[in-house]
């Protein structure tokens, strides 16, 4: 450890005030010496610490997203008429059962070129009669899941919703072509399944379009309670929800922005976890909240052409989606959604009034916007997928009193593994500024008080993928 010059503020008092070296410098154990993370440096955009630059597979990869194919999914999916949860199911031209099957047929085609990786389901119950359920109605979602080559049992969830609405949410006969809401998000599903299928990721992504979410996000809460009666190991799920247009009801457009809504309090937090998370000052750093950090780190950046804007919420006001059952269920899950609603082109009746198109129809979809979003996504899930998986068990140790800070963490499975990173912050900061290498080991004591600053440990493996951060609890 260097020797303390004299009259200076002992590290441990203070964050160190070195400045963020460029990628490849290498990175020690020292809270005075800390620099940035070598995946990444400073960032493309902002200066993020954590950042982790796109490597030359996932560029290739970004750039089979077609915004051809997502415009002519979109248009398929509008084509149906109405897909109303509640809408006719053995119709095979209109309605929300002509669409599952559609959905189907184009999974089980990409699933077909995967060499066996990827399979394609549906995924059905029965719901009886509950709330804007008014007899008991069959809700289906299409399921393509892609199993990891190296850690198949950890798993990643991409979802959208494919039935509409119009006015009336228990109008199932009118057409309602949910154009933006959902047939984007749907789309970016698919289009994600066509574009990994070919691939290897050493993690299994799952791609889900989901039933029932206007009637009240039953297809999404069946799937969550389904994951969590396996056991499934759901590391992260994103919800795409309105995601078709950069167009406000204004008129502006913001065509490089897409939201990303996290909560922070845990959905799932039980009594003696609040208590825990109130002695620490954890509100910020919940599991969705580092996902929310890593999606920033690998999906805003010129690979993508896209600013993510995180917003600290659950879900816009009088609003939610499917990432909630998740939440629920005690998974991170957050969702994606455009820049600014215009709530003429969603949950409208089809017509002209005063002059004026209501309606959401596929005219009004941005789709050059729709594949930057798709793009994001790929970005974040392909990463999480090929990197080594959120480190378990983070603790700082707290048996003693001390001015320094000990960290422990279970060691990682991943035949790749390669090491770890501790990361800090100050309290009043929003992003981690530092972040230093600890090596292959389960334990490092940091020159500072753990009284004064935030940590976490995020794993690394030898091709230089990071992990999603992990924030460690009081134990010993």
């Amino acid at each position: 450890m260097p020797e303390q010059s004299a009259g200076m503020p002992r590290r441990r008092t203070v964050l160190a005030s070195a400045a963020v070296t460029a990628a490849g410098v290498p990175l020690i154990g020292s809270a005075g010496q800390a620099a940035a993370a070598s995946g990444g440096g400073r960032g493309e955009r902002g200066g993020r610490v954590t950042a982790q630059a796109p490597d030359r597979e996932l560029r290739k990869l970004l750039g089979e997203i077609d915004a051809d194919r997502i415009e002519a999914t979109v248009r398929r999916l509008a084509a149906f008429g109405t897909r109303h949860t509640l809408s006719v199911q053995d119709d095979p031209e209109r309605g929300i059962g002509a669409a599952r099957d559609w959905i189907l047929g184009e999974m089980k085609k990409h699933a077909a070129v995967s060499g066996g990786r990827m399979t394609a389901e549906l995924q059905s119950y029965i719901q009886e009669p509950a709330s804007r359920i008014p007899v008991a109605t069959r809700i289906t979602n299409v399921v393509a899941t892609l199993r990891g080559s190296v850690a198949p049992d950890r798993v990643y969830v991409v979802a959208g919703h494919y039935d509409s609405r119009v006015t009336d949410v228990m109008d199932a006969t009118s057409d309602a072509p949910g154009a933006d809401d959902d047939a984007s998000g749907v789309a970016l599903v698919m289009e994600l399944a066509r574009v990994m299928a070919k691939r290897r990721p050493a993690a299994t992504i799952v791609f889900v379009a989901v039933a029932g979410e206007e009637q009240g996000l039953y297809g999404s809460r069946y799937a969550a309670t389904q994951f969590k009666a396996a056991g499934t190991d759901v590391q992260g799920m994103f919800t795409n929800d309105i995601i078709g247009s950069s167009r406000a009801d204004d008129g502006t457009r913001d065509p490089y922005t897409v939201r990303l809504f996290t909560e922070g309090v845990p959905t799932s937090e039980t009594p003696a976890q609040a208590n825990t998370r109130r002695s620490v000052g954890g509100e910020n750093d919940s599991a969705t909240r580092q996902l929310a950090r890593f999606v920033s780190d690998v999906g805003d950046n010129e690979a993508t052409g896209m600013n993510v804007r995180v917003v600290y919420r659950r879900d816009r006001y009088l609003r939610g989606g499917d990432h909630i059952p998740f939440l629920e269920q005690g998974y991170p899950a957050a969702r994606f959604t455009e820049p600014a609603e215009d709530f003429a082109h969603q949950h409208q009746d089809v017509r002209v009034e005063d002059g004026k198109q209501y309606g959401d129809l596929p005219e009004f979809c941005d789709f050059d916007y729709i594949a930057r979003v798709t793009r994001v996504n790929g970005a974040v899930l392909w990463t999480l997928a090929q990197a080594p998986g959120t480190p378990r068990e983070a603790r700082i140790v707290t048996s003693n009193l001390t001015n320094d800070t000990e960290l422990k963490w279970a060691l990682g499975t991943e035949p790749d593994l390669a090491g770890y990173e501790v990361v800090w912050r100050e309290t009043t900061e929003s992003e981690w500024t530092h972040v230093i290498k600890v090596g292959l080991t389960t334990t490092h004591t940091v020159d500072l008080s753990k009284d004064n600053v935030f940590f976490g440990v995020r794993a690394v493996n030898r091709d230089g993928r990071r992990s999603p951060v992990a924030f460690p609890l009081p134990g010993n």
